[in-house]
């Protein structure tokens, strides 16, 4: 029988553009929540990696926040073309 509760507080956005997802998908955030407390004690840690950015990576975000360095692109395209 399940008898354990948990209570938590979340940005209201945040909230209702998950729970909206979670309906497209067929699941209440009660189905959302247990399976990832399922998938933390089947893989003995977070279903996702979690990891602390490296100087680079901080720089970059940093960067893009304050509108820095930033490189701007006519479309999709012409930014993959870009990466050859």
């Amino acid at each position: 029988m399940k008898t354990a509760a948990i209570h938590s507080r979340i940005d209201p956005e945040t909230k209702e553009k998950a729970e909206t997802i979670l309906h497209r998908l067929g699941m209440s955030p009660t189905e959302a929540i247990r399976m990832f407390y399922t998938q933390i004690t089947l893989r003995n840690g977070l279903p996702f990696s979690v990891e602390i950015p490296n100087e680079e990576t901080e720089q970059a975000l940093e960067d893009s926040r304050s509108g820095r360095n930033l490189e701007r692109f006519e479309s999709a395209d012409a930014l993959i073309d870009s990466w050859k």
